[in-house]
């Protein structure tokens, strides 16, 4: 398995970097905003792109209105905002994509994500992680045996609430990853944060951001098939609704190194998102929308200390996909890229491209569940996932983003 990246809408790279002091990673739009080594691949043509309507904050013309300041800083990129909505955000000369952490814009537009092209985003072709990729025998242990992924039963938002999928595009089409709802410090009970991994939101170190990033919890709830997905309204695919995220962050380790290959960025690779509905603010956060969020672990217990965790998403690699919600469960080893970069958690898991991002639950200090990790690699053969340890890094980028809403 690769990288877990999104799936086409859902793949993503890792770039192992020396570790340098945590840094943002993303500029949002708010009212116009915004790989898991398994998550993501293209999708087809879309004529859901043509001219999707409306937009971030609708004007009485229909027309996308992005602030001043951010129209500012597009222009001086050479984009012109009032064509975004009409195409110009399928624009990915490498002049036009925009990719240091001030950078990041995410407009939304209406309806883009329709069922249709929810349904066949897929993930993003990338070189295979071969099976034995320690670079540090000394703190990596045995190569667990895989474990079947389980399908969760219907409706999903009865046992795993804070999951769903995101989806976004990149320049080889549209792309998935998976996605978990976590507690925001700075809004107790009203969180509109969202955890995933880096390479769903940045291609690393060759490229920048992807574009229309959106977050759908509880995605195909009531498990239908992909037959019936073809009928489907967006009320069934989406039944909580679609949220745009207004601003996004991930390491500076994973902009500057992260990649398609290999293991490198992986000890780097998550990112945190702050999303708004697509259908206007409302009264309910999301984490009020979907009941419940998932508070995150940034000083798990030593491996040795774990019994047991497991890795949640939607992957879409064959055997499967991409429709259905999947879980691992295992007692976690560790995975060593670098002896200069972070240990890895590593568990048994059959799950594919498109479970990239997907968060790792395991008991907290109190006992509770707590998100700890996310997918990010895994082996082409599919026997296993790697996922960072969250540490002063992760804690920042966290951080980052609830400061920044906290008066709001």
């Amino acid at each position: 398995m690769r990288p877990t990246r999104p799936n086409s809408a859902a793949r993503g790279g890792r770039g192992a970097h020396r570790r340098t002091s945590p840094m943002l990673a993303a500029l949002g739009l708010t009212a116009a905003l915004a790989l898991t080594a398994t998550a993501c691949g293209p999708g087809g043509d879309d004529k859901a792109d043509a001219k999707p309507t409306a937009s971030a904050t609708a004007g009485d013309d229909g027309g996308l209105q992005i602030p001043d300041d951010i129209k500012d800083r597009l222009k001086k990129h050479g984009i012109d905002p009032d064509k975004w909505k009409n195409g110009e955000w399928k624009n990915w000369d490498k002049s036009k994509w925009l990719r240091e952490a001030k950078d990041f814009v995410n407009p939304i537009i209406q309806d883009l994500w329709d069922p249709d092209r929810m349904r066949k985003a897929d993930k993003p072709p990338q070189k295979p992680v071969p099976n034995d990729i320690s670079g540090d025998k000394g703190v990596t242990d045995p190569t667990p045996a895989p474990v079947k992924a389980r399908a969760q039963k219907a409706p999903y938002h009865k046992s795993l609430p804070e999951l769903g999928k995101l989806f976004f595009d990149g320049p080889q089409g549209s792309m998935v990853c998976s996605a978990t709802v976590v507690k925001d410090p700075a809004h107790p009970g009203k969180s509109n944060m969202v955890w995933t991994a880096g390479h769903c939101v940045h291609a690393g170190a060759k490229g920048g951001w992807y574009r229309n990033i959106a977050f759908v919890p509880s995605y195909n709830n009531s498990e239908l098939s992909l037959a019936q997905l073809q009928k489907a309204t967006r009320q069934q695919i989406a039944p909580y609704g679609v949220f745009w995220a207004d601003w996004a962050q991930t390491s500076q380790q994973w902009i500057q190194g992260g990649g398609p290959t290999g293991g490198q960025g992986a000890p780097y690779d998550f990112a945190v998102l702050h999303v708004t509905p697509e259908k206007g603010k409302g009264d309910k956060s999301l984490e009020e929308t979907v009941g419940t969020a998932l508070p995150v672990d940034f000083n798990a217990p030593a491996v040795p200390k774990i019994a047991s965790m497991t890795a949640n998403g939607y992957p879409a690699a064959p055997p499967y996909d991409g429709q259905k919600l999947y879980q691992c469960k295992d007692k976690p080893g560790r995975l060593s890229l670098d002896a200069s970069t972070p240990t890895m958690y590593r568990l048994g898991c059959t799950m594919t491209g498109g479970s990239s991002g997907g968060g790792w639950i395991a008991a907290g200090a109190d006992g509770k569940p707590a998100l700890v990790s996310n997918t990010s690699i895994g082996p082409v053969t599919a026997g296993w996932l790697a996922g960072p340890r969250l540490g002063p890094e992760a804690k920042g980028v966290y951080d980052s983003v609830s400061n920044k809403y906290a008066g709001r």
